[in-house]
């Protein structure tokens, strides 16, 4: 099991966070990596000096120190990857205000790609989810000002704002010919993490929608009311992490936990002795050991792929739908003196195999394409079944081979509505039916 050390987990959109007190500065070179040196180079310093001056001296308007140095701070963080940024004091509040559940803004998460803001995935029942807005769709303007040049935290800060008050997002959507306009009203975010029904009898139906501080505890009483529900034990599970951008690494291992009674979850590598740090399960397995359909995206990102990796690893569920988003990387926070904090990746994370998932994600063990069914309209010709022909013998003994099936209609509506969830439980009702044989 892990040793407990002087952590504790955050996270905000999709950034894993482990925040730190009292971090060390020594830093121990991996083996193979590039050394560092730790001389100061005085004549990169004396070139900074310089420019410093010359923005002070010739710049069209007066520019403070105190701007200066920070935009310095965020330009040095912020070229290092998309995660690593600068957080001053109310930046650093709402990352830690982020894991409670409840924050102000759109319901949207957001990362940079080639100077985008790209949307991760949409929050379910959030103001940015009811517009219409989709994992990969990339935010070209907000209002009328262009995202390019602008930093993730700026624009982020833009997009929140007072419940009410309402922006103009100008997206570039993959397929569309032409920008899309969303008018969306911010609005006070309430996200419930982890939502639970009963698909048909025996099948239980799990969506989790962001990694939480309460979302382990959140799942057990799920299962706990499925079972209930049910009238006892699950025949099997679908545990539905699409569009679900990550969030508090403690929760993703206890969902991981949730259905494996021993070995690795994850474990993460880094260059300080802090971000080095190993997860094992506990004995124990909510459902019994009942099959699992775990249904991904492009969407399920960060702590969403540590748990499909572990339980792919593990051999304890068949992972269905398509290629994960990819974010294998550890974000740390370190305070600072000035109540600023930067946010630094410092390490990587791995499945129980040693599959490093940065930029890489996870492969479903079936691919499901993003498809739309629709219902054909009947047909003026309908097939003769035996049953219409003149004379036929009328079955009197034995069973019908009917008893227990689901309305024929609520299979169809599901099939429509939700073609991935559909098949997910088609694949469990398989397992089931084998294991009876």
């Amino acid at each position: 099991m892990l040793k407990k050390k002087n952590v504790f987990i955050l996270s905000l959109g999709i950034i894993l966070g482990v925040v730190v007190g009292n971090c060390g500065s020594v830093f121990a070179d991996k083996e193979g990596l590039e050394p560092v040196s730790d001389t100061l180079p005085f004549e990169d310093l004396r070139t900074f000096t310089e420019i410093f001056g010359r923005i002070k001296r010739d710049y069209v308007e007066p520019v403070s120190d105190k701007k200066l140095l920070e935009d310095a701070i965020r330009g040095m963080l912020s070229g290092l990857d998309p995660h690593s940024a600068y957080l001053v004091a109310d930046e650093y509040q709402e990352l830690k205000e982020g894991t409670t559940g409840q924050f102000g803004g759109l319901g949207i998460e957001v990362t940079m790609e080639n100077g985008f803001i790209k949307v991760v995935s949409p929050i379910d029942d959030t103001p940015a989810q009811k517009a219409g807005l989709k994992a990969g769709d990339l935010i070209v303007k907000l209002d009328d000002k262009p995202v390019k040049g602008m930093s993730l935290a700026d624009a982020v800060k833009t997009m929140r704002g007072e419940p009410g008050s309402k922006i103009l997002l100008t997206v570039v959507r993959e397929g569309a010919e032409a920008p899309l306009k969303f008018n969306i009203a911010r609005d006070i975010i309430k996200v419930k993490s982890v939502k639970n029904k009963i698909l048909e009898k025996g099948y239980g139906y799990v969506r989790i929608s962001s990694f939480q501080s309460g979302t382990g505890d959140n799942l057990a009483e799920s299962i706990t009311a499925l079972k209930k529900d049910n009238g006892g034990n699950l025949k099997g599970l679908v545990l539905d992490l699409r569009n679900n951008p990550g969030g508090v690494l403690d929760a993703a291992v206890k969902v991981s936990d949730a259905f494996l009674t021993n070995g690795l979850i994850v474990y993460t590598e880094g260059r300080i002795e802090n971000s080095e740090m190993r997860f094992n399960a506990a004995p124990d397995d909510l459902i019994d050991g009942a099959p699992i359909v775990v249904l991904i995206n492009s969407g399920s990102a960060s702590a969403s792929e540590i748990v499909a990796g572990a339980l792919q690893d593990q051999k304890r569920a068949i992972i269905m739908g398509e290629k994960s988003f990819g974010k294998g990387s550890v974000q740390t926070i370190l305070p600072t003196t000035n109540g600023a904090a930067i946010k630094l990746t410092t390490a990587r994370y791995f499945t129980p195999s040693g599959r490093s998932i940065q930029a890489e994600g996870i492969e479903p063990d079936i691919s499901l394409a993003r498809v739309k069914l629709e219902t054909l309209d009947k047909s003026e010709f309908t097939p003769v079944k035996e049953a219409d022909l003149s004379g036929h013998l009328q079955n009197n003994k034995g069973k019908t081979n009917g008893a227990g099936l689901p309305d024929n209609k609520e299979k169809e509506d599901l099939d429509v509505k939700d073609y991935a969830l559909s098949e997910a439980l088609n694949l469990l009702k398989g397992i089931s039916i084998m294991k009876t044989r």
